[in-house]
């Protein structure tokens, strides 16, 4: 895939990193006490295009491709995760969705607004399934031309500010083959019936919100069915994971490297027995090790992207670049509050803030689990296709 001519995207980059580090990171201590981010932080944010990245430019996106787009993400998530945390859902799952299943109508109606800010949710968890969608309880039974939806979502993100969410609901009670039992809908949030929980405390991730969202008998119009057809929901779901998974990555990669600096800078500034600690060894092998892994992630992370956009198949890629760059974003993070000492486990540094917000990047879009039981499934029928 083309994306945005190269010159101007090398421009695009510059102007992020300077936002990042003049505008973003100086925000972050007022955003931890408030646990928001202000609307003019927003405003700006959508302003430059960061809610319409990956959007066709015929619908007011960038049009970018999965590897400007996961080099964008890596220099976001250079500040702290909010900000890659609320443009992602529109930028990724959704957008991806809308772009490989949605009918040209909810094309035209929807990617405009994701592209021009407008929040959107992601639902596919609930309290008793995530990964395992045959144990979805959420359906949509038809009425007349449209659907009545029933049940909850667990740990949406972005849903107490989201003007619309997809919903993954079964219209199908049987759990049938390739999960053709759920479909997805394109649900405003102000539809009656819809209602948003309470947010959730965290350990890290501060002013990124996740909440649950409940459907009590909520009516949508048969038009709200993703690509205009039943069982397909979960597949354009799934397809639009790839991506999600090269987001976390990238996030996980650009962050370890704000943590890195960190560490670097305070080895240089903290002294011990009259001479800086960035001259002892040990804290040396600390800091070398964390640079090793950490460009080892993005040149996982760049390969899997350039392979997506030559039309690869880059399931087990994806899967494996997410994988080692979550995994290695928890080791930087340690060693860095370990080069702070005492000082890292102090809420005063930033070293311990690195700690709890890197935590959730092995968890979220796949834990690390399902992801080595997905890369070694498909390993193992490779294996027997080959006889």
């Amino acid at each position: 895939m083309s994306g945005m001519d190269a010159d101007i995207f090398e421009q695009f980059i510059e102007q992020l990193q300077r936002y990042v580090r003049e505008r973003l990171i100086p925000a972050e201590k007022e955003i931890i006490e408030t646990d928001m981010i202000p609307e003019a932080i927003l405003n700006e944010m959508r302003e430059m295009g960061l809610f319409g990245l990956t959007m066709p430019e015929d619908y007011g996106g960038a049009g970018l491709n999965v590897s400007q787009y996961c080099r964008t993400i890596r220099e976001l998530a250079y500040a702290m995760p909010c900000f890659r945390s609320i443009i992602s859902i529109n930028i990724g799952m959704v957008c991806s969705a809308l772009k490989n299943g949605g009918t040209a109508e909810q094309k035209a109606e929807w990617l405009p607004r994701l592209a021009a800010g407008e929040i959107a949710s992601f639902g596919l968890t609930e309290p008793g399934s995530g990964s395992d969608s045959a144990g979805m309880q959420t359906m949509a039974v038809r009425k007349g031309n449209g659907y009545v939806l029933n049940g909850t979502k667990r740990y949406i993100t972005n849903s107490p500010f989201a003007k619309v969410a997809l919903i993954m609901a079964r219209t199908s009670k049987e759990a049938l083959p390739k999960n053709a039992h759920v479909s997805a809908f394109l649900v405003p949030m102000d539809t009656p019936g819809v209602s948003v929980g309470k947010s959730d405390k965290k350990m890290g991730q501060a002013a990124s919100h996740i909440a649950d969202i409940i459907m009590e008998d909520v009516y949508v119009p048969g038009e709200a069915l993703l690509g205009g057809e039943e069982g397909k929901g979960f597949i354009y779901a799934m397809q639009s994971l790839d991506n999600g998974r090269l987001s976390v990555g990238s996030a996980a990669a650009g962050y370890a490297r704000r943590a890195l600096d960190s560490a670097l800078r305070y080895a240089n500034e903290r002294k011990a027995f009259g001479e800086p600690i960035a001259n002892f060894q040990l804290i040396q092998q600390m800091l070398a090790d964390s640079e090793i892994e950490i460009y080892a992630a993005e040149c996982m992370l760049e390969d899997a992207a350039r392979r997506a956009d030559a039309g690869e198949n880059v399931l087990r890629k994806a899967a494996a670049a997410k994988v080692f760059a979550s995994e290695m974003c928890g080791r930087v993070v340690d060693r860095v509050v370990q080069i702070y000492g005492g000082a890292g486990y102090l809420a005063e540094y930033d070293a311990e803030r690195f700690f709890r917000d890197a935590r959730i990047y092995r968890i979220y879009e796949g834990t690390t689990q399902i992801l080595q039981l997905q890369i070694a499934k498909h390993m193992l029928r490779e294996w027997a296709a080959q006889g």
